[in-house]
């Protein structure tokens, strides 16, 4: 039986209809259990990475799970998987691992320990390391829907859009695939886009208009004060200000574990066209 972890997540959720689809048995694992809407037969579970307690009940006779990257009491998480039973571990980490000093950056540095504490233990551990999710665009809604513009201190900063579709079936890919098992993958989307591109897109997919107002630094976190912590705020500002006008580096990863090429952003805002406009 394979559990998913963060089961209400946009990528875990996916992962679960393609998972079903295929006829495997799956349990569905969330600090929320009753939150979730599981296909039909799919047992769920009250799993908090942060609570121990739920740790036995949720990993019975559990061989295969898919996790979302929390450092939080991993290294219990992972005791108890050992003795669950657990055979393999895919985690969703992050590319930012792979940047210059992550034991430095909070968002790289809480991948980072996690995937450190699965790889000192015996379980086969497989790596998803997503680039920018496209998903991250869904921050501009409010202010396109309200006919405000996007606050950005970096309008030019690039990073590679990836559509979480793309990430639940390289996910598919290598929980069936034994191939795949305990390889490390660095997923992308198909282009390297600045903000501004981005939201161009957006605009000339949802037919609303969108306008970018430049800011500093100070009047971003300032902004996003109530949403991001000051820490992880300077870590996103300093990542933005690196890749100013710079394109990043993007891989095949996608498309040679699943066969199909990644969705360009313009798809990914084109599936969720309702989160930007107004009925």
């Amino acid at each position: 039986m394979i559990l998913i972890t963060g089961a209400r997540g946009a990528v875990a959720t996916r992962l679960t209809a393609l998972l079903h689809a295929d006829g495997l048995p799956l349990r569905l694992a969330s600090a929320h259990p009753d939150d979730l809407i599981p296909p039909p037969g799919v047992p769920t579970t009250r799993l908090a990475l942060t609570d121990p307690a739920d740790f036995p009940t949720a990993l019975a006779d559990i061989k295969t799970v898919f996790l979302y990257a929390s450092p939080d009491r991993i290294t219990d998480f992972v005791d108890h998987a050992q003795r669950a039973g657990v055979e393999h571990i895919v985690l969703l980490s992050s590319s930012s691992v792979l940047g210059p000093a992550p034991e430095d950056d909070p968002l790289a540095a809480s991948h980072l320990t996690v995937e450190k504490a699965l790889l000192a233990s015996p379980i086969t551990t497989t790596i998803l390391r997503p680039g920018s999710f496209a998903s991250n665009a869904g921050a501009w809604a409010w202010p396109i829907k309200a006919g405000r513009p996007v606050s950005l201190p970096f309008p030019d900063a690039h990073n590679d859009p990836i559509h979480e579709r793309d990430v639940a079936e390289a996910a598919r890919a290598v929980l069936s695939q034994p191939r795949h098992h305990g390889g490390r993958f660095t997923l992308s989307g198909p282009e390297s886009l600045s903000f501004s591109e981005q939201i161009d897109r957006l605009a000339a997919v949802t037919g609303s208009p969108a306008t970018i107002k430049q800011v500093t630094r100070d009047e971003w976190k300032r902004e996003m004060a109530d949403y991001i912590p000051a820490g992880y705020a300077d870590a996103l500002l300093n990542w933005w200000e690196s890749n100013d006008g710079k394109p990043v580096a993007l891989t095949s990863t996608v498309e040679k574990l699943t066969g199909s090429p990644a969705r360009p952003f313009t798809t990914w805002a084109a599936d969720h066209v309702a989160d930007f406009t107004i009925d």
